[in-house]
């Protein structure tokens, strides 16, 4: 890996992509770090222990690099869109007119991601409002106002302040993806996470907990080596072309695979349970009353409900994500098409429906693995009593950007090597 960034180095092109994500990504921490207008930034040091432990603020602040606890410009995060995305993909299979824009290309796609980024901004500014009254409420335990001489101007100026902050971060994402490397968005989670390895690692060398101190690394070792493994594995199906004269000439013919990974769908159902089952915790903290706060405590991230639905949702979002990524109807088409075949299985449906049964078989030990991997660590870490920055969730979105984005440097490199080679 080491070698691959440091070969992406010595090419001028890639050199640029690499710094310009690096560039973005600077200016996205440094939004985590500046307060918006209005708040009383001793009062916000006094109430940082509000946003640790194994808390729903602790998973949301983690997600936005810290930035709600410091309530920054970037407080948002980039959460707010991941939650729009996951609405227009669920409407996209229910609404007729939407799946229809789906069908249509780079025009639809362009219209979809129109649509996510105006709801986008409508949740955002929700989301913001709710904020401000969970920053007031922690005033008692600051013994002083976290939001100073507070009214409704004072309120549409924080509001609007995170609501372009969220925008900016949105923005700054689909830059990454457009003209750097790897996914923006992921690489923005992975940021955040990141930013709080210090912290993560100052918990784990100071706990009490001999046993945890001891367990942890190893822990990590093996969740990080699960990931790799599993990201990597695949089944290869084997294509046979025909020969085809064109012209007076035979041309094609020969013998390759279509690689069907057990986790087509990377990181982001977990992403997307995560985003859902932060949802009833984060109204729980946001509505002061019991009722509201009895399930915010249901919901919290270490207990058994939480891990239940979010083992349920990446199940679920699982296999929604790779049935958007992978339509065996249409690869049945294409082999077709290019007078590809499957050995032993006839052209056309028969191929669909085989190709679909294989991705099925697939795709429920992918679940399994990506619903076990966010689980187990964090079912350990509460067995030890102990608490720790990271858990199963934050470590499967770390490895799984790394080895996608690492894979995508490889793929520029290689089509760099192709380019010399026609040279």
């Amino acid at each position: 890996m080491i070698a691959t960034v440091l070969s992406a180095f010595t090419v001028a092109s890639i050199r640029k992509k690499l710094l310009f994500t690096a560039g973005l990504l600077a200016i996205y921490r440094l939004g985590a770090h500046i307060p918006v207008p209005g708040v009383n930034v001793k009062a916000v040091n006094d109430i940082q222990q509000q946003f640790g432990g194994g808390g729903i603020l602790n998973l949301l602040n983690t997600f936005s690099g810290g930035g709600l606890s410091r309530i920054a410009i970037f407080a948002l995060g980039i959460m707010p869109y991941i939650t729009a995305s996951i609405i227009l993909q669920l409407l996209t299979v229910v609404v007729p007119s939407l799946e229809k824009l789906s069908k249509e290309g780079e025009v639809g796609q362009a219209r979809i991601t129109q649509y996510t980024r105006y709801l986008t901004v409508g949740l955002a500014f929700a989301q913001s409002i709710g904020y401000v009254f969970l920053f007031r409420s922690f005033q008692p335990s600051a013994g002083q106002a976290v939001i100073e001489n507070f009214n409704v101007g004072k309120l549409l100026l924080i509001v609007i302040v995170l609501t372009c902050g969220c925008m900016v971060v949105m923005w700054l994402g689909e830059l990454i993806t457009q003209r750097g490397i790897g996914n923006g968005i992921s690489l923005m989670i992975f940021a955040s996470i990141v930013a709080g390895l210090p912290n993560g690692l100052q918990a784990w060398w100071t706990n009490p907990d001999q046993v945890f101190k001891v367990m942890m690394p190893f822990l990590a070792l093996a969740v990080i080596a699960a990931v790799v493994f599993i990201q990597e594995g695949q089944r290869r199906i084997p294509v046979q072309y025909a020969k085809r004269v064109i012209g007076q000439r035979m041309s094609g013919g020969g013998q390759t695979y279509l690689p069907l990974r057990v986790n087509m769908a990377g990181v982001i159902p977990v992403i997307f349970a995560a985003s859902i089952m932060a949802f009833p915790p984060t109204v729980g903290q946001l509505i002061q009353s019991q009722w509201a706060q009895d399930v915010s405590n249901f919901f919290n991230p270490s207990k058994a409900p939480y891990l239940i639905g979010e083992t349920i949702f990446i199940i679920v979002f699982t296999y929604f994500y790779t049935a958007v990524t992978f339509n065996p109807v249409d690869q049945a088409e294409n082999l077709k098409k290019y007078g590809g075949f499957i050995p032993g299985v006839r052209p056309g449906r028969p191929t669909a429906e085989f190709l679909d049964r294989v991705l099925a078989r697939l795709t429920f030990p992918g679940a399994l693995y990506l619903a076990a991997v966010a689980a187990l660590p964090t079912i350990l870490i509460n067995q030890t009593a102990a608490n720790f920055y990271f858990g199963g969730t934050s470590l499967l979105i770390v490895v799984g950007v790394a080895l996608d984005t690492m894979k995508q440097l490889e793929a520029q490199l290689m089509m760099r090597n192709y380019e010399s080679f026609l040279r």
